[in-house]
């Protein structure tokens, strides 16, 4: 039997490349594998979904079962993928190996481990996925009081949604503002602003270092010596690809898995996609990114080699309090900000020497502006030259 297209991951990368591959070949077999339930739903929805009233069955789409029927594939479920075998084109499931033609490593990210002392440092729920969301909406059932741990773009858009649920919200970063590595003061200074307003109480300049059970809940203690009561506990610290299988079969990986322009890695027939993959010294967590490379990955593995290229990408925060768009330089780029506007109205437009635009940060009513700025954008990877893009897959 020809052996199949094997795609290691069921979340918006691997579901989505299974789709589109599905319009260019209907016919080569196709096996995805999960650790999880294999259940569809859209990621950005996870930070939405108190305010919404959703539940994880509400926010979930399609089981692995009418997916299943839906791409004409096989969906094994809560299936751990042991190690990889490039050299003879499998994988190995425990003792079972996997033949494949060619492998998609579609895994995504794992959550950073917050290092707490305390009986509770169990107690703290990262939330990367729909199973997380679930075992925390449980959890969050009758409590009031949640900390999080993280002020970067999750830690804020959980903040937001929280509160827009009836939950009350401490906040605790190391930082000095919200999205230190996204945003220039301004904007991040109206973001706060508008997540105060809620009702958030934020903590800069410190880290949780203890979480200790007590009589009515939990009690962290910062590394100021402040206490803080709360009844539940998120971790919004960063997300960190998940190279450990990769390195350990011997593929090159770097802040992620990397891969070329065709996101082929250093093995023959294994390819990688998504927050796993760095592309061009790129490794981006988020949803535009991800479909240009599942777009480009579906023509390549259906026999037409297809490169991929990044226009400008710019992320919408979802903190609906202080609406907020960023494009960030790329790294290493030079120039400086000008600052635009007042209070939770902020354009921040980042410029280099020669006045050329590299990234801006829009809030409030300034968001209307981007797609004028987008124009002005060079892209973060441009297109091949056309002897190269036309380089064929392995």
């Amino acid at each position: 039997m020809t052996a199949p297209l094997v795609i290691i991951g069921t979340g918006l990368a691997g579901y989505n490349l299974a789709r589109e591959f599905r319009k260019h070949d209907s016919e080569t077999p196709l096996l995805l594998i999960t650790a999880d339930d294999g259940r569809s739903y859209s990621k950005p929805m996870l930070s939405t979904g108190f305010a919404m009233g959703k539940d994880a069955d509400a926010l979930g789409m399609l089981s692995a079962g009418q997916m299943a029927i839906q791409l004409n594939a096989e969906i094994r479920t809560h299936t751990r993928v042991t190690r990889l075998d490039p050299d003879n084109r499998r994988i190995w499931i425990g003792n079972e190996p996997v033949r494949y033609r060619d492998l998609v490593l579609a895994w995504g990210a794992q959550p950073v481990r917050v290092p707490l002392a305390g009986d509770a440092a169990d107690a703290v729920f990262p939330i990367n996925d729909l199973l997380d969301y679930g075992r925390f909406r449980e959890a969050a059932k009758g409590k009031r009081q949640v900390l999080i741990l993280g002020a970067g773009l999750i830690g804020c858009e959980f903040a937001n949604d929280l509160l827009q649920g009836g939950y009350e919200v401490e906040l605790v970063a190391p930082d000095a503002q919200v999205m230190p590595t996204l945003l220039p003061s301004a904007a991040a200074t109206a973001v706060r602003r508008g997540l105060e307003s809620l009702g958030v109480r934020f903590h800069f300049g410190v880290v949780a270092e203890r979480l200790e059970r007590t009589a009515s809940g939990l009690q962290a203690r910062l590394s100021d010596g402040q206490c803080l009561e709360c009844d539940l506990v998120v971790s919004a610290v960063g997300l960190r690809p998940r190279t450990e299988l990769a390195e350990a079969a011997g593929l090159e990986t770097g802040r992620g898995i990397v891969v070329d322009r065709f996101l082929r890695t250093s093995a023959e027939h294994v390819y990688a996609l998504g927050d796993c993959a760095e592309v061009g010294g790129l490794n981006l967590l988020y949803v535009m990114p991800l479909m240009s490379g599942v777009r480009a990955l579906s023509r390549t593995l259906s026999g037409t080699a297809v490169s991929v290229s990044y226009g400008p990408m710019p992320v919408t925060v979802k903190t609906p309090v202080c609406p907020l768009v960023v494009s960030p330089p790329a790294a290493g780029s030079e120039g400086s900000w000008t600052i635009e506007g007042d209070g939770n109205d902020v354009t921040a437009l980042f410029r280099s020497a020669d006045g050329r635009l590299l990234g801006y940060a829009l809030t409030g009513t300034a968001v209307q502006r981007r797609l004028a700025l987008n124009k002005e954008l060079p892209p973060l990877l441009a297109e091949l030259p056309q002897a190269l893009a036309l380089t064929p897959s392995t």
